[in-house]
């Protein structure tokens, strides 16, 4: 099993902070996003191994783990494990000094060996338990399709997994299902399967978390007189009253009308509206001179 520098991977130091991890994620990310390099098979690879990256290092647990056990991380619970029963199991005169619990570098040689194959497998017989190794996937949807929860089914390694997708998914969220990675060894539990999703949105809408920001065009005369409009929400079309006398890039909020809150059922964020003042273009002779009589009026008073 080769060593994956994941420090390496996002661009920082070994002593790099939660805020660093999370800032050159995002970055990267972007970067090697599949949608903005659809026909790059290396930026595919790239983004894969960003996400491993960040899967690890912006979990405390797993990255305590990384640091001290590299490449074999995923085995520390075993490797410690067995280096407790190796230190209850020895006579107190062979090393009895040693805390139980604690382990030697041969101990550590010893048990990676059993594991991989090595000269050690004999002694260890086999009989050593070991997890599976955890399974990651993308699943590609889109804005609409992760506005209300819904089910699908997945072949991962030739296994059919029925998964609930609960509305409100963000674009580069990571769910875990538990036991469905890799075969554990010896009776060992499965890994787990990591899915991250890969969110397209081809709607007029953008999203930021659970709002949802639209511009919406309003002719000259409805935002002088005033008006109705019907508006399309991702929830079907409401009726919004326009003010008399409403200004260009005037917002308002419709209320509950955003996305879904992720897991919280019936909780939903907000749509922000911006009016487009639209001025209107080849104007007839008669509406020229309304407008001009209009400005007339206006500059005189009256």
């Amino acid at each position: 099993m080769d060593f994956v520098d994941y420090y390496n991977t996002l661009g920082l130091k070994k002593d790099a902070s939660e805020g660093e991890i999370k800032m050159a994620y995002r970055k990267l990310a972007r970067k090697y996003h599949p949608d903005l390099n659809p026909n790059d098979a290396s930026a595919k690879t790239k983004f894969q191994q960003i996400n491993e990256a960040n899967e690890v290092l912006s979990d405390p647990e797993k990255r305590k783990k990384y640091d001290q056990y590299g490449k074999d991380w995923k085995h520390a619970e075993e490797f410690e494990k067995s280096g407790q029963q190796r230190a209850q199991q020895r006579p107190s005169g062979a090393g009895g000094s040693r805390q139980a619990g604690s382990a030697s570098e041969q101990d550590f040689s010893d048990f990676f060996g059993s594991m991989f194959g090595g000269a050690a497998g004999g002694r260890a017989g086999g009989q050593v338990k070991f997890r599976g190794q955890d399974v990651t996937a993308e699943l590609h949807l889109n804005l609409e399709d992760v506005y209300r929860t819904q089910q699908q089914t997945l072949n991962i390694n030739g296994k059919n997994i029925r998964l609930t997708i609960p509305a409100g998914v963000e674009h580069g969220q990571t769910i875990k299902i538990t036991g469905h990675g890799g075969a554990g060894v010896n009776g060992g539990p499965n890994g787990d399967l990591y899915i991250t999703f890969s969110i397209t949105n081809t709607t007029k809408f953008k999203r930021d978390g659970n709002n949802l920001y639209l511009d919406l065009d309003l002719d000259l005369y409805k935002a002088v007189l005033g008006g109705e409009l019907i508006v399309d929400t991702m929830d079907g079309q409401v009726k919004l009253n326009v003010k008399p006398e409403t200004q260009n890039q005037t917002k308002v909020k419709l209320k509950g009308k955003g996305f879904p809150v992720y897991k919280k059922e019936g909780e939903f964020g907000d749509l922000y509206i911006t009016y487009q003042v639209k001025i209107p273009t080849a104007l007839t002779e008669k509406e020229k001179t309304l407008f001009v009589e209009l400005s007339n009026i206006r500059s005189h008073g009256n």
